[in-house]
């Protein structure tokens, strides 16, 4: 028997469907007006995976980069051809154990949202990263 830790989730509805297994790569959130828009909340928060450690069925549309359920609207995973990264809040079970590392985008926090204790801040993106929007999207239908 395998030690590894999997974690499912799903949209609202139940049509699409995923499984991550180990430990994500990093785990953040981020108060971008991108990030706002497409969650309508204050932040999203979310965990990242290396894409071998990401499985899926169902189908999505994508908006950009982002792969939604058709159905119930609820955001999917976002994919690239090395990471995954998958909304906390689509975990069937609420993990304890994820906890944010980062915070992008703090000068678009509310004002009244206090930062993560020793979560790193960042006035915009991490430093070093390739820009997202320059990540031609992959929607979970094209996941084998």
């Amino acid at each position: 028997m395998s030690d590894t830790i999997r974690r499912t989730g799903s949209c609202l509805c139940g049509g699409v469907h995923f499984v991550v297994s180990g430990q994500p790569l990093r785990i953040g959130l981020c108060h971008c007006k991108d990030c706002r828009k497409a969650g309508g909340s204050v932040f999203s928060a979310y965990a990242v995976w290396p894409r071998e450690a990401f499985e899926a069925s169902g189908i999505v549309s994508s908006y950009g980069n982002r792969s939604f359920c058709p159905t119930c609207g609820s955001r999917a995973a976002w994919l690239d051809d090395d990471e995954a990264e998958v909304a906390i809040g689509s975990l069937d079970v609420a993990p304890t154990d994820l906890v944010p590392q980062y915070e992008l985008w703090v000068g678009r926090r509310e004002n009244w949202l206090h930062s993560f204790p020793e979560a790193e801040q960042f006035e915009h993106d991490r430093p070093g990263l390739p820009n997202a929007d320059a990540v031609e999207p992959r929607p979970l239908s094209d996941v084998g």
